[in-house]
């Protein structure tokens, strides 16, 4: 893959539109703001949008904001481009849609499921769950990589998490696709089926932390409704729905395109494939690393400046949205040598696809990671080829950096 900005001009960039992204990342454009606009405006070309905002492009800016909390607000009005409409506005409002302290409070709740050796206790059992997912699609020898192994194992991992039943894994599955891709004609249903998928996904929650006070259980539920360890805080009704809803669409949509564009990406490029089978356990971690920086799962969030900031020379004014652009980060070129080519031995990779820091760090990165690890162990341990069989289909949005379908064949 290469990106040359040589054929474009600023008047050209349109990276808001959702269609420009079903051919893949506007490298293009990103590299064109990266070199000649790192701080651009840009008009709002999608329906829900601010009529323009600014786009953070370097990687150190994006960086930076991500961690400057106060000149930078994800709570005013939030970090989504695309805003809901205003009179469900607050139904929505997730704990990525807040500033300390309130964000430090709800981080602090929800933390206690997270924590590094809580998600170790998974390992074994996440690594057995991946031999299954195999076991059901291998013996078809044609599958479809999303659908039959990519989007089973965060589905799963969030079932283990929360204490939902298995069986109802796809209720999950369809809820997010519903909420998130509703830019895309496969699961655009209208403004009202999104609606109702939220709401669907908060009476079920509420249903289950119904169930949970009734009969507690060692899980994160649990923890998260009731006192824990002599602490008298606990999250509220809808604090609890919005934390659900945070891990139906966070834990499972964006790990699984980040598992599918890393089986792309190594299927394009059979010397890095070969890699990896011959590498062991050290090639393993670097790769799940190359995979997190080529994905770039969300390719941006919002923020919303609290005062005037002054960036290579340009003003942008109190209250302008501003976009930070991870896609274009983790491309930037002052930091990742030959950032086009996909290495699975790539070290040191600083890539900000968890966020690079600050309070909005995403709370699941270790669990995405012991994912995307187990899944590629599998894989070069169960098979011996995969390629490609048919067209891949990405997702229509200019904020999940989506796969909905990735054709197989394997021996």
């Amino acid at each position: 893959m290469t990106a040359t900005a040589t054929e474009l001009s600023l008047s050209d960039v349109d990276i808001a539109s959702h269609e420009v992204w079903v051919a893949g990342v506007p490298h293009e454009q990103l590299a064109l703001l990266r070199h000649k606009a790192p701080v651009f405006w840009h008009r709002g070309t999608e329906v829900d949008m601010p009529d323009h905002f600014w786009v953070l492009t370097r990687h150190a800016d994006v960086q930076a904001a991500n961690r400057d909390w106060e000149t930078y607000s994800s709570a005013m009005p939030g970090s989504l481009l695309n805003d809901p409409p205003a009179e469900v506005s607050s139904d929505f409002r997730t704990i990525i849609d807040t500033d300390p302290p309130t964000h430090s409070r709800l981080r602090k709740l929800v933390n206690r499921g997270f924590m590094p050796r809580v998600i170790a206790s998974y390992e074994e059992h996440l690594r057995e769950v991946t031999r299954e997912i195999f076991d059901r699609a291998l013996p078809k020898g044609q599958f479809d990589f999303v659908v039959d192994v990519a989007a089973e194992l965060p589905l799963v991992a969030i079932t283990e998490l929360l204490g939902i039943p298995y069986e109802d894994r796809h209720k999950v599955f369809e809820w997010a696709n519903r909420l998130v891709g509703g830019t895309d004609p496969e699961y655009d249903r209208g403004q009202e089926a999104r609606v109702g998928a939220a709401f669907e996904l908060y009476q079920y929650a509420q249903d289950l932390a119904a169930e949970r006070r009734e009969k507690p259980k060692d899980d994160i539920v649990t923890k998260l409704i009731t006192v824990v360890d002599g602490d008298d805080d606990k999250l509220g009704d809808h604090e609890f729905d919005l934390f659900i809803l945070t891990l139906a669409v966070a834990g499972s949509e964006t790990t699984r395109n980040a598992m599918s564009h890393g089986l792309l990406a190594l299927m394009n490029n059979p010397e890095q494939m070969r890699r990896l089978r011959e590498g062991g356990p050290a090639v393993m971690d670097t790769a799940v690393e190359e995979i997190l920086r080529w994905s770039t799962p969300v390719s941006n969030f919002r923020r919303t400046a609290t005062r005037e900031v002054q960036l290579h020379g340009v003003t942008i004014p109190q209250g302008d949205a501003v976009v930070l652009s991870y896609a274009s980060a983790n491309y930037d070129e002052t930091v990742f040598a030959d950032p086009y080519r996909f290495d699975v031995t790539r070290s040191p990779n600083p890539h900000i696809s968890f966020g690079g820091g600050g309070p909005h760090f995403c709370l699941g990165s270790h669990l995405a990671r012991l994912e995307i690890r187990l899944m590629f162990e599998a894989l070069i341990e169960r098979t011996q080829s995969i390629e490609l069989n048919g067209d891949v289909q990405r997702l229509r949005s200019s904020f999940i950096n989506g796969i909905k379908h990735l054709p197989v064949r394997v021996s």
